[in-house]
């Protein structure tokens, strides 16, 4: 697996992605909004995917950089790639690349209430990763409970 900025040609793989995931978070995948936040990012080079051989991606992180507190803004593995590394991975790069201390990252996931909160495994990943739940978030769009995770950054 190799993680690298998202290029032009991977925006087909954010749609397949976020098709994988709408049940959970609205309508993506024909959004003009979800559309312009995947190019913009692309664009600014904030956009990270993890690919493999032979396969689509495995795995898509759009990240706000606007120090002290960035910003996970979308990240989605595919549903055959969850629990191999490849959340973890990318998370990894973009704390690379991306954060300075001292501050934070967030990240607004599902509360705790969300069908999706077991299913994805998002908090449990978060949790694993450092982050503390902190407080509710607007709900989604598909109406469902949201809640920000926070890590501190030195």
């Amino acid at each position: 697996m190799i993680v690298r900025p998202a290029q032009e040609h991977d925006f087909p793989g954010f749609l397949a992605l976020a098709a994988q995931v709408e049940q959970w978070f609205g309508p993506m995948v024909e959004d003009a909004g979800f559309h312009d936040a995947v190019a913009k990012h692309i664009h600014r080079s904030t956009a990270l995917v993890a690919v493999s051989s032979g396969s689509g991606l495995l795995g898509g992180l759009l990240f706000g950089v606007k120090a002290p507190v960035h910003h996970v803004n979308w990240l989605v593995v595919s549903a055959e790639s969850r629990g191999s590394g490849v959340g973890r991975a990318l998370m990894a790069d973009a704390s690379r690349r991306f954060v300075r201390g001292p501050g934070s990252i967030e990240v607004v996931t599902f509360g705790a209430d969300h069908p999706g909160a077991a299913a994805s495994g998002a908090r449990v990943f978060y949790e694993s990763l450092g982050f503390t739940p902190a407080e509710a978030a607007e709900p989604g769009p598909e109406g469902g409970s949201r809640q920000v995770y926070r890590r501190a950054v030195t």
